[in-house]
Order: structure tokens, then C-alpha cells, then sequence
């Protein structure tokens, strides 16, 4: 579970629904406050029981480097609705959502696509299916195969209470003492439960069995063609450290660690993690641009 720094959007922030011919997708677009985007966009994509309000503390600051940037709540996530068909939820199906949202946000133009923890284990999906040719890509605290480690303890307990107890007892015996026990503000708690209850209850069992079974398709991914990076944090208790990094050199993507980062850089380090996605993403532009 990750906590937004703040709730307030930023100025140039705004609530949007993204429109697809697969679905109507609830987002936040972020635009410069001064100048024109006149940059590539890019699409953000959150992990299990995340939304795209984990990004509100770097969406200011990448929008202001010149490009439209935009989250979103995956199908089934927070306030995009979901429906009680369990293949709708698997990393191959929200993929090809994320493809859709690809061609309406870049309008033409290729997108930087980035998914944070099980939304990186999506987002590789996209670029599998080959329909749309991002930028670049990065996985963020994402690894190789299924979760290992706390997080993966925790992933199972949900798919053993969920269906017996629901989301109510979920959040009344497991969450919220956890963010208690964190120091999280009252206001923040409120939206976490809020955000919780909101998901589709299949959606979250399908995609907490996909993030814990998912299979190694890094060799897949070699060759791709794109820019990639590996960004974590250097404490991340998801998918070790040590694993990202190899993923990283397993795929000759560049390798960012985020310095006093756990789980969510874009929470717990927003300038630092900003900084790294806008210096990648010009430097992707820049190659494209010049070679084609």
C-alpha cells in the first residue's frame, strides 16, 4: 500500500476520463502551467490496490519539463469501473487496455509508458502485444516474475481472506492498522479506505494471483527496441533490490536507485524520481528524434 503525498492537485492537474473504444478510464493529466507540451507525452500506470493518485507528487514537475503527463486507474482500480469477468483483470488483458489508452493519449504521437510494481508487470504486456511502439518504457519497483518477500505474504493473505471476508474486514484488520502503525494522517487513512472499497473485489483477486504467479518475460523484452529503465528504491521491500538490478543488466536497461526509497519513489522521493524520468525520457526523445 502506498500513500500520496497529498490529496490537493497541483496547479495544471485535472480529473479526466479517458474515453477508448474499450472503455472509459478515470485519470489525472497533468500540463505545463507555463509553456506548451510541446514533448512526447507519457502514461503512468499504478500497482495492485494503487491508483493513479500515487503519482500526484511528480505529475507538477514531469509536466513542467514540457509534456503532458497522465494516471490512470486501471480497469476494475479506484473509480475506473470493472466488470465480474475474471479474465478482464490478467496482465495480458489490461495491457491491451493500456495500448488502448497509448493510441488516445499520444494522438499520433509515441507516449513514454511507465508501470510501478504490478503495473510494470502490465505495462510489459503492452509492449508484447506490439501494437503500439512506446517511447520508452520503465518499470518501476517492478521485477522479473511474481513478487517474493513481504509483499508477497501479504498478496496471499488477501487471496485468503478476500473471498471469505470481503474487503470491509481486508481493510478493517489488515490495512488500517498497518497505515496506523505508519503515522499516516487521518485524512490520508480516510482515502485509502476510501480507495479500497472502491475496487472491483475480482479485479483485485485476479490481479493479486497475477503479481504473485506472473512468469520471467524479460527474455521477451531483449531486443525490444526501446529505451528502457529499471528504477527502484534502494529499501524496496517488493521485489529485492539486487533482482532489479539484474533485470536491469539483463535487459541493457539504464539502472536508477532511488536513494532513502522503499516501495513507491514517486511518493517517498517525488524530486529525485522526477528528476530521473525527465532526464531518461528527453534523453529517449533526443535518440529517437536523431536516428529514427
Amino acid at each position: 500500500m502506498s500513500t500520496p503525498r497529498f490529496l490537493t492537485l497541483p496547479p495544471g492537474v485535472s480529473e479526466q476520463q479517458i474515453e477508448t473504444p474499450i472503455g472509459s478510464f478515470a485519470a489525472l493529466e497533468a500540463l505545463p502551467v507555463s509553456g506548451v507540451a510541446e514533448r512526447w507525452p507519457a502514461l503512468l500506470v499504478p500497482g495492485l490496490t494503487g491508483s493513479k493518485e500515487d503519482f500526484i507528487a511528480v505529475l507538477q514537475t514531469l509536466a513542467q519539463a514540457g509534456r503532458k503527463v497522465v494516471a490512470v486507474d486501471l480497469r476494475g482500480q479506484y473509480e475506473t469501473p470493472g466488470p465480474d469477468d475474471p479474465d478482464a483483470y490478467t496482465c495480458q488483458a489490461l495491457g491491451w487496455d493500456v495500448a488502448a489508452l497509448v493510441s488516445e493519449i499520444g494522438a499520433g504521437e509515441p507516449v513514454h509508458l511507465l508501470g510501478h510494481s504490478f503495473g510494470g508487470l502490465v505495462v510489459r504486456e503492452t509492449v508484447l502485444h506490439g501494437t503500439v511502439k512506446p517511447a520508452s518504457l520503465t518499470l518501476m519497483s517492478s521485477g522479473p516474475a511474481g513478487i517474493i518477500g513481504p509483499r508477497e505474504r501479504a498478496g496471499r493473505v488477501l487471496l485468503a481472506e478476500l473471498p471469505e471476508f470481503g474487503l470491509d474486514y481486508l481493510w478493517s484488520n489488515r490495512m488500517e492498522p498497518e497505515a496506523l502503525r505508519a503515522g499516516v494522517p487521518d485524512d490520508i487513512v480516510a482515502f485509502l479506505r476510501k480507495r479500497l472499497l472502491a475496487n472491483h473485489p475480482t479485479g483485485l483477486m485476479t490481479m493479486a494471483r497475477e503479481v504473485l504467479d506472473a512468469g520471467d518475460r524479460v527474455p521477451e523484452l531483449i531486443g525490444c527496441g526501446l529505451d528502457l529503465m529499471v528504477l527502484y528504491g534502494e529499501h524496496d521491500d517488493g521485489w529485492p533490490p539486487a533482482l532489479q538490478a539484474e533485470m536491469a543488466d539483463r535487459l541493457d536497461a539504464e539502472c536508477v536507485v532511488v536513494p532513502g526509497a522503499v516501495h513507491s519513489p514517486a511518493v517517498e522521493a517525488p524530486e529525485t524520481t522526477a528528476s530521473a524520468l525527465t532526464r531518461f525520457w528527453n534523453v529517449a526523445e533526443s535518440r529517437i528524434l536523431q536516428h529514427g
